[in-house]
């Protein structure tokens, strides 16, 4: 039996390429051209926003103030548990030498980049959880000046708890300025910043076309689309369970899809049953999005087995993948395609999203066939370097040299020949492929 689509997407998650690109162009070249003044007039034209731009000490203090303590607690844990992974991460990458022939030395030496611009999004919802998943990760990787960056809001700024996560997770400074006009600041050194090395975080479809037309000149941690997540799942799930953490991440947004594959059609048409009711009875502006999502961009996939069910969750490439079903070591081995895994029913993309120490800033629309998500390394630069006696350099030479003039590239062979010369010149080589 082939796959069968109980419910089937009427959309795609694409926006309006075009004009965004259109309009994200025209804003960058603005404020490149025009600096601070450029940046600030965009600020208030979208962020309908007038006040202080890089937040003082005292701003900070104040809005720290305004926290409640119980919340405070949960920042700082989650902080703690972002660090410990990160920390794990980074002891990953490890410099080193090896002596590929005798006496000459290769080596690799991982060195963080300078300057990390964190963008953390703060309009339909404010996602504390963005600045201590981007902020913690750039301290741990050593860089040397973190800026965190989130939109405010009209006459109030940046929400409190944001501010005062980017400032306990280590941020340099903290800036009021969001969309295109933020990322701009950041990459172009504005209101006397150093220039970011490397742009992380996630944003609507602006942040990331600024990111995608900047990337070169700048550094990015990956181009983001509307969040997706895909759930696994066999007769042993809890059709509740399943059918809530859909509804947990179709509120995104309306165009942030949502997947359920499965090899039980019982299963499968009672969580079509229970989505509508749960969406249902979430507030105002998470239901709105939640009904969007499932209406045009969910779907759900029966197969035959689940051989078919990890073959067409690879197909996908999920930004979350979640596997309820039994024998969990048996799909953490099969599956390859996924920003991130959750393993049975006591996880849930929620824990990895907010507090449970891995990063949330994951690939989207498929792109987890080819990358990971946000990490330590993605701010560290892993350059090599070598070192030879001149014995050693011998060989290495040599071939060198012939291999350069195979290709037609005399000065690169030449560069060769007058090393042989000078260390060993007493001795004939053949440097020539001809022999």
């Amino acid at each position: 039996m082939p796959r069968e689509y109980l419910k089937k997407a009427t959309l795609t998650s694409k926006s309006d390429a075009s004009e965004t690109k259109k309009i994200v162009r025209e804003i960058l070249d603005e404020i490149e051209a025009g600096g601070d003044a450029a940046a600030m007039e965009y600020a208030r034209k979208f962020d309908n926003y007038d006040g202080e731009i890089l937040l003082s000490p005292e701003a900070v203090e104040a809005a720290s103030a305004l926290v409640p303590e119980k919340l405070k607690q949960d920042i700082q844990f989650s902080h703690a548990n972002v660090k410990k992974f990160a920390e794990a991460q980074l002891n990953t990458v490890k410099d080193f030498e090896t002596e590929v022939v005798p006496g000459f030395i290769a080596g690799q030496k991982a060195i963080p980049v300078d300057a990390a611009g964190c963008y953390v999004p703060g309009g339909r919802y404010s996602h504390i959880a963005s600045a201590i998943m981007t902020v913690t990760t750039a301290k741990v990787a050593g860089c040397k000046h973190i800026v965190a960056c989130s939109p405010p809001r009209p006459g109030v700024g940046i929400a409190p708890a944001i501010i005062y996560a980017a400032h306990v997770c280590g941020a340099d400074k903290i800036m009021a300025m969001g969309g295109v006009q933020g990322v701009a600041a950041m990459t172009f050194g504005l209101f006397g910043l150093p220039k970011a090395n490397i742009l992380v975080g996630p944003g609507n479809q602006f942040v990331a076309e600024a990111k995608r037309m900047l990337f070169g000149r700048v550094g990015i941690d990956m181009i983001a689309g509307p969040t997706d997540s895909l759930i696994l799942a066999d007769k042993t799930a809890d059709p509740m369970v399943v059918a809530a953490d859909l509804v947990g991440q179709a509120e995104h947004g309306y165009n942030s899809p949502v997947w359920l594959v499965t090899d039980d059609r019982a299963l499968a048409e009672e969580v079509m049953r229970l989505v509508p009711t749960l969406i249902d009875d979430l507030p105002e502006v998470n239901r709105d999005n939640a009904t969007a999502a499932w209406r045009d961009y969910a779907e759900v996939i029966l197969c035959p087995d689940r051989e078919e069910m990890a073959a067409t969750s690879d197909a996908y490439a999920p930004e979350h993948l979640t596997v309820q079903a039994e024998d969990l070591d048996w799909w953490l081995d099969r599956l390859s395609c996924y920003g991130s895994l959750f393993l049975g029913e006591e996880t849930t993309v929620a824990f990895g999203d907010k507090a449970a120490g891995t990063n949330h800033v994951l690939p989207t629309s498929g792109a987890a066939s080819y990358t990971g998500g946000l990490s330590v390394h993605k701010y560290m630069k892993i350059v090599t370097w070598q070192r030879a006696t001149r014995e050693g350099s011998k060989p290495v030479a040599e071939a060198t040299a012939r291999i350069a003039r195979l290709e037609g590239m005399e000065g690169h062979a030449r560069t060769a020949d007058i090393r042989l010369k000078k260390y060993f010149p007493d001795e004939d080589f053949t440097l020539t492929a001809e022999g």
